[in-house]
């Protein structure tokens, strides 16, 4: 059946022009019918080409497709590979981060791609006018909806299906890696008979064959891995030497790149005839790569890809080892999902991985078989060749999985308190009836049903209500007379900022705390529950221990008692990235872990801040706010005011602080000329001075106030603020010899007035302090003072 026959308004949308038997047989159902579908097929036998069936009928009736990639590396291929849909005057657009959520483009999108996280975040906060678009979806496409059972990520993609189902219940279309429980998912998403597909080996365009390969484990992890990459290289250069390919799967980036490095000394040294060192016109394309050890590798016929390369590299190693240039490559995970680059000899070297917030982990069983069905090559090969290579220990699990598979699970019960919160906080769950009545949307229900023993099945409802009850209990939930359920401000703010609830819990009795000071923040962002998985290796002892350290005897007022928390060896080691960050210092054997862990403390700081800012006041939050600027930017505390402004980087900061600007204001008083001086480009300062100017610059006006007081005579005065820059959310504080006499919180454009009683007391003078304090900006308090006489 050809494409422009089936669907001749988007013909110009797919890159072939004939479907294949799968294609064609789940075609009537995605666009000739609005039923709901579920597909599992073999790896590479073409199930995009279904996603993209389901996407068309939507647009062709003038409404909105959500396609649900399981990576965000995935969400911007498809960004690339659907500007045949832009070009046909449909827009696509990738939702990613917070920050760069553009939310008319998001609206105005024909096609939206985001990863489940995003999603689900997303679905939180449907009901703000930045996040509305996501109740605007008709058709919901889940790639690789074996997802679902990750540990970590299924529970969240399961539930976002559930909300999305009660919030604008679209049509949803999953596909899947063969898995043999299709018809559970199918049940879940209300799949009729019809709609379910459940395509088997022979669909696949090469036959594959795989098996598990073992090794000696010794005492050296770093040995190992040579043991294992000498194996893969045993299995892999028979091909090789047939002109086929190997595909090798590693850990991790680092891995790719030392393999890589060892594999092309190793064919050389095994006579292996690989590269293309005698071709000119190769030649002189690779030294087009940016990565200087990929450049070097690729003439040897080696090469290696992961999602730190820029985008035009890896689109080159595609390519070349799409055309044979390239015998031997290894991947991170990146090329499991989605990249169809087939290979002869598939092979996954490493079925552990290091992850900076879990330790180590098994491979999930779906990414492995998910890895091995990318081996075969259509049109060239008529067996695709999959091995695993493992220890002995595990050998017959993986045999096992290999030859039946493995059943799709729900993990939401690890997490059931914390979702169960969200669907509370946003209003979705409005009293026990509606829990139970949520409980049956979800997948777990589904699965429990399918298998009551494993489940437990029968006390399921109870465990749900015990659950609620833990919520009511510990604060998140609140109930209501006639016996309906409500949120609290600790279950709105746990739910808002994706916390454990312990974490949660954790930062409301922080917030409670008489005195608050950075090392407290600190210690308990590090001691935070979405890290209690990370562990310290061995050779990261000696440098957490230096950072701590040196922090304990360096620290400032501010940074209060640093003599380090009650934490176990990962909560040090995250606590030290975290203190080394501030000053763009992290020692050299943190650094593999110290940009997720990094990423993962500045997402939990936003929340804390606006917990103080809620729980303790603006003061805090304003604490919180430039700890979560300095470990952005790596600046010290004299320069963090200066990362509010526009155009002004970590460098930059660091300098003008240096040169005694070490507020936005300065940099207004000081212009453009002096910044000139300062080395600033002429333009550059123009821009600074202009973005400075958009921030607050404060004076207080102290005229109201006398120079003296009589003992035992009283005056009640006006302190005005006046902000003669930006308006900002502000924290107005007043003491008179340390004593708090007038505490609010405003929007300040312009200028307020503070009530100030001025009493003559037995002091020789009264101590008159004014602090404005910025919970939304990294910029220093600002502190006036002035005194009074007691005559």
């Amino acid at each position: 059946m050809k494409v422009a026959d089936a669907v001749p308004e988007f013909a110009d949308a797919f890159d072939f022009e004939e479907f294949n038997a799968m294609q064609r047989e789940a075609l009537p159902v995605l666009v000739e019918t609005d039923h709901n579908v579920v597909a599992s097929a073999p790896t590479a036998s073409g199930k995009t080409a279904l996603a993209e069936l389901a996407i068309c009928k939507t647009l062709s009736e003038g409404g909105t497709a959500l396609f649900v990639a399981p990576m965000r590396a995935l969400t911007n291929e498809k960004e690339s590979e659907w500007e045949r849909f832009e070009e046909m005057g449909y827009s696509v657009y990738v939702v990613t981060g917070e920050r760069d959520l553009n939310p008319r483009r998001a609206r105005h999108a024909d096609v939206l791609v985001m990863t489940p996280e995003k999603v689900d975040s997303a679905t939180r906060k449907h009901d703000s006018r930045r996040y509305d678009f996501v109740t605007d979806v008709d058709c919901c496409v889940i790639d690789e909806v074996h997802l679902l059972d990750s540990e970590r990520r299924g529970g969240v993609l399961e539930v976002t299906v559930s909300r999305l189902r009660r919030l604008c219940d679209p049509r949803f279309v999953a596909l899947s890696a063969t898995m043999p429980n299709v018809s559970d998912v199918a049940a879940w998403l209300d799949a009729p008979p019809e709609a379910t597909f459940a395509f088997g080996d022979d669909y696949r365009p090469v036959d594959l064959q795989t098996g598990v390969k073992t090794y000696s484990h010794g005492e050296n992890s770093f040995a190992d891995k040579y043991r294992r990459l000498y194996r893969a290289l045993d299995l892999a250069e028979p091909h090789v030497r047939e002109d086929g390919q190997a595909l090798v799967f590693v850990a991790s980036r680092q891995d790719a790149v030392s393999a890589a490095a060892k594999t092309r000394d190793e064919l050389a040294e095994r006579d292996v005839p690989v590269g293309s060192r005698g071709d000119y016109d190769f030649h002189q394309d690779a030294k087009e790569l940016s990565d200087d050890s990929l450049r070097k590798a690729v003439l040897d016929g080696v090469a290696f890809h992961h999602a730190g390369l820029s985008k035009a590299d890896r689109d080159r190693i595609e390519a070349w080892f799409r055309e044979g240039k390239i015998a031997v490559l290894f991947s991170t995970s990146t090329l499991a999902w989605g990249v169809n680059l087939p290979a002869r000899c598939v092979i996954v070297r490493d079925t552990k991985y290091h992850d900076p917030l879990e330790g180590e982990v098994d491979i999930s069983p779906l990414d492995l078989l998910q890895m091995l069905g990318r081996a075969g090559r259509p049109g060239y090969d008529d067996v695709g060749y999959g091995w695993v290579v493992c220890d002995r220990s595990d050998a017959d699990r993986y045999r096992r999985l290999l030859r039946e598979g493995t059943e799709i699970e729900s993990h939401l019960a690890s997490d059931l308190d914390a979702h169960l919160n969200a669907e509370i906080a946003m209003g979705t769950v409005d009293d026990l009836d509606d829990v139970l009545s949520w409980l049956e949307t979800t997948f777990y229900y589904v699965r429990a049903d399918s298998e009551p023993a494993a489940y437990d099945f029968e006390n399921l409802r109870d465990r749900v209500r015990e659950t609620l009850e833990s919520l009511v209990d510990r604060g998140f939930v609140e109930t209501r007379e006639d016996l309906g359920i409500d949120p609290t401000p600790l279950g709105r703010l746990a739910s808002k900022y994706y916390l454990r609830l312990s974490t949660a819990r954790a930062f409301r009795d922080l917030a409670a705390c008489d005195r608050i000071d950075a090392a407290a923040v600190l210690e308990t962002v590090a001691a935070a529950a979405e890290f209690d998985s990370v562990s310290a290796r061995q050779s990261e002892a000696e440098a957490v221990e230096a950072v701590l350290g040196r922090e304990a005897s360096g620290t400032s007022p501010e940074d209060g008692d640093a003599d380090g928390p009650e934490l176990d060896d990962g909560g040090r080691k995250v606590l030290a990235i975290l203190r080394a960050s501030t000053s763009d210092s992290v020692p050299a054997d943190l650094r593999s872990d110290a940009w997720i862990i990094r990423r993962n403390a500045l997402r939990l700081l936003a929340a804390l801040r606006e917990f103080l800012d809620r729980f303790s006041g603006p003061r805090a939050a304003n604490l919180a706010r430039r700890l979560e600027a300095r470990i952005e930017h790596g600046v010290s505390r004299d320069a963090v005011s200066l990362t509010a402004v526009d155009g002004v980087g970590a460098g930059r900061a660091s300098t003008l602080a240096t040169g005694g600007h070490s507020r936005p204001a300065d940099l207004v008083d000081a212009g453009a000329t002096e910044l000139t001086g300062a080395g600033l480009s002429e333009g550059v300062a123009e821009r600074i001075v202009e973005a400075a100017a958009d921030l607050p610059a404060l004076r207080v006006s102290w005229d109201d106030l006398p120079d003296s007081i009589a003992t035992g005579d009283s005056e009640m005065c006006e302190l005005r603020i006046r902000n003669e820059g930006g308006g900002a959310r502000v924290g107005v504080r007043v003491t008179v010899n340390g004593v708090e006499m007038h505490e609010k919180t405003t929007y300040l454009s312009d200028v307020t007035t503070v009530p100030v009683g001025v009493f003559g007391a037995d002091a020789e003078e009264l101590d008159f302090r004014v602090e404005v304090s910025f919970p939304e900006l990294p910029v220093q308090p600002f502190v006036g003072g002035r005194t009074v006489r007691v005559a």
